[in-house]
Formats: structure tokens, C-alpha cells, sequence
């Protein structure tokens, strides 16, 4: 494997593009390719045997595209997947999970909540860091029903959604939570509508710079980080590319951003 061959990262849509911005900005010499599976969106509410066929369908396409290590930027998709993709593939995977350990260890109303999707809370890996973590917290754990769809519909600011947020964080706000752990790619694009809903007080976590720090430390360990100037990042969706082009940083031009059938 070359240390020129670009980071795969895939997503049950256009949601992990928030893991992508830490990766990139982290490593900018970095080429990389992301896929947005947003015709099966979202895995929250599919079956474990699913969200794994669609994990090994994405991780096949990255691997035909030359991916030197594999970012699995799903919550959902790394708590049921993760484990088959690791045994069945040599190449490297880097995961992502509800980041409990700093919420539980700074929280000092000893309440921590926790948006996600159904797939994601009802794991047994979440449920193994969720025991470990908040022995001495109240965990309030919310399924974040119907955000993902309107992310993907490009709806993220849309009053509807506010609306959906303020109903979903209210048993939050009644347990007196100092932290809200993001549990979900996608929901890092409703933080400026979380910060008007949510008291000041209330930090708000997501995994994005751990996953990117984490893909550092495996490239560095393994000698695959490259030391030149990369192509231009590629972006590919099954569905609205300008979905997709909306959640990147500007000037969007500077990026390939295509549909494709995967």
C-alpha cells in the first residue's frame, strides 16, 4: 500500500462530511474520498445484518478506489459493523462513537444527555462504553427521530427541525444536563440551532477531532502518511450532489463532488 493512496471515509449520507472537514483540516497533504450513502439513509433505523451489508458494499467501493485505510464516519454504522469489517479486511478502519468518556468525566450536574440514532443506542458496543462511563451519571439517551432526514433533504436550519430539537431536548433540560454528546454524524450541522435552544452552561461534544487524530496516529504508526501535496478531494453521492456541495466549506469549487451509482 502506498502512503500516496487516498483516506476512504464513508457515511450513511452527506452527515460524516463534518468528520471530513477534522480530517482535512488535520491533514491537509491528505488526498481523500468520501462516499455519501444517501439513498439508504439513515442506518439508525435498519437492522444490525443491514447497516452490515451497506458498511461492506461502502468499504468494497472505497477499496476498488485505492482507500489506503478506511474511515467508518457512521455512529450507527461502526457499533454494528465495525467489528465484521475489521475481521474481514486487512486494511485499517478507523470508527466513530458517542464521545461519553469527556462528558461523564467534566460533568459536574453528574446528568449527561445523549442524541443518536435508534441503531446506535441499541448496540452492544454502545451499551459496553455507556456502562463503563456513567456508573455515577444520569444518562438521558434520546433517539434523534427524523433529523437525519430533514439533513439530507438540506433542511438542517428549516423551523421544523428547530422545532423536532426542542421537543427531543426537553426531558434533557428537565434532568439538568451540563453536557449533550452528539451521537451521530450528521447532527454537528444542527449546533447553531442546539446553541439557541440549549442553556448556556450546556457543552456541547462531538467525535470529530478524535476521529481525525485517531486516523493520524494509525497512518503515522504505519508509515502511510504522505508527505506531498494531494489531488483534490472527491466527493460521491447516490443521490442530490448539491446536497452534498451545500455542507462543504467554501470556495466549493475546489472540490470534485459527483453522483454515482454505488
Amino acid at each position: 500500500m502506498s502512503k500516496d493512496n487516498p483516506i476512504g471515509i464513508f457515511d450513511s449520507g452527506v452527515g460524516g462530511t463534518s468528520i471530513w472537514k477534522e480530517i482535512h483540516e488535520l491533514l491537509p497533504l491528505e488526498h481523500t474520498i468520501y462516499l455519501a450513502d444517501s439513498v439508504n439513509a439513515p442506518y439508525g433505523e435498519k437492522p444490525a445484518e443491514e447497516i452490515i451489508r451497506l458498511s461492506v458494499k461502502n468499504t468494497e467501493k472505497l477499496l476498488q478506489m485505492g482507500a489506503k485505510i478506511i474511515v467508518v464516519a457512521c455512529n450507527t454504522a461502526t457499533t454494528n459493523a465495525i467489528q465484521h469489517l475489521r475481521s474481514s479486511y486487512t486494511i485499517p478502519f478507523i470508527g466513530i462513537e458517542p464521545a461519553i468518556k469527556p462528558a461523564a468525566l467534566h460533568t459536574k450536574t453528574k446528568s449527561i444527555g445523549i442524541l443518536a440514532t435508534k441503531g446506535t443506542l441499541t448496540s452492544a458496543l454502545f451499551a459496553k462504553t455507556s456502562d463503563l462511563y456513567s456508573k455515577d451519571n444520569r444518562v438521558v439517551e434520546v433517539v434523534g427521530k427524523g433529523l437525519v432526514e430533514q439533513i439530507e433533504k438540506g433542511q438542517k436550519d428549516a423551523p421544523r427541525v428547530e422545532q423536532m430539537l426542542r421537543q427531543l431536548l426537553q426531558p434533557m433540560l428537565d434532568a439538568g444536563i451540563d453536557y449533550l454528546v452528539l451521537g451521530c454524524s450528521h447532527y454537528p450541522y444542527l449546533i447553531p440551532t442546539l446553541k439557541k435552544i440549549l442553556p448556556q452552561h450546556v457543552t456541547i461534544i462531538d467525535s470529530g477531532m478524535a476521529v481525525a487524530k485517531q486516523t493520524k496516529h494509525v497512518l503515522q504508526s504505519l508509515g502511510l502518511l504522505t508527505d506531498e501535496q494531494q489531488k483534490t478531494p472527491e466527493f460521491f453521492t447516490n443521490a442530490d450532489p448539491e446536497i452534498l456541495k451545500n455542507l462543504l466549506p467554501e470556495p466549493r469549487e475546489r472540490f470534485i463532488v459527483r453522483h454515482l451509482e454505488f
